[in-house]
């Protein structure tokens, strides 16, 4: 047979380290301790069984040319939701262009990389779990240096007949246009106007003269740059 260990003596408790659990005090203490648990119980339960919300709703930004945006809110959603960003409607995909950013505990954020005027539109997040759904959206708003993408080309017209210029343009905001010849502003009439498209200029001479032989000039300009380009016109 084998023989019992000895037991071991106990010490006792330093001094000031007895708890008393007869204690009004004590008991209080426990008393709220569980009150707080069961209120942290009770909200993460809630939360959890609670349709997404947004907490901080999407706002329009400002995309110059060549930068990125980010669009971004805080939401609340229990248990995690699916999220999708949309552009006028058409979904976009998590990739290269548009990256899906999600930082705890609620950010979720769309980031719009080498933004140009194809960007611009309406952005909106649908974010949906097992017990709803909710949405917001916010635009994104694309500055753009007005440029000449191509200018006019030049031209031999015979005497009295009817030439045209064409350049085409872009900008954002949409660019002041302007012609001149020689030098000079074209002073518009019935016979010498020019037309302002979105994103096209077109200058018109009717009825061609020896004088309007010359060198053309477009223009273009907004708050963020300005461009132009020449073309010549030979009259026969």
């Amino acid at each position: 047979m084998s023989k019992a260990a000895p037991k071991k003596a106990v010490a006792p408790p330093p001094p000031g380290c007895t708890l008393d659990i007869n204690d009004p005090q004590v008991q209080n203490a426990a008393i709220r301790i569980q009150a707080s648990y069961r209120g942290h119980r009770s909200r993460k339960e809630l939360k959890e069984k609670g349709p997404p919300r947004v907490l901080q709703e999407l706002k329009d930004v400002m995309l110059i040319e060549g930068s990125a945006a980010r669009l971004e809110c805080r939401i609340s959603a229990f248990p995690d939701p699916f999220i999708r960003w949309s552009k006028d409607g058409q979904e976009l995909k998590d990739g290269p262009k548009y990256r899906y950013v999600f930082e705890d505990p609620d950010i979720v954020a769309l980031v719009v990389r080498d933004g140009g005027l194809a960007d611009l539109g309406r952005y909106t997040i649908a974010v949906k779990n097992t017990f709803g759904e909710c949405s917001d959206s916010a635009r994104i708003l694309v500055e753009v240096p007005a440029k000449i993408e191509k200018g006019p080309e030049s031209t031999k017209v015979k005497k009295g007949a009817t030439v045209t210029l064409t350049a085409h343009i872009s900008g954002e905001p949409a660019p002041d246009v302007g012609w001149a010849k020689d030098g000079e502003d074209i002073e518009e009439d019935d016979r010498v106007f020019y037309d302002i498209g979105s994103n096209s200029t077109t200058l018109t001479i009717k009825r061609v003269a020896t004088s309007d032989a010359g060198k053309y000039e477009v223009f273009v300009e907004n708050s963020l740059g300005t461009d132009e380009s020449f073309a010549r016109v030979d009259v026969l």
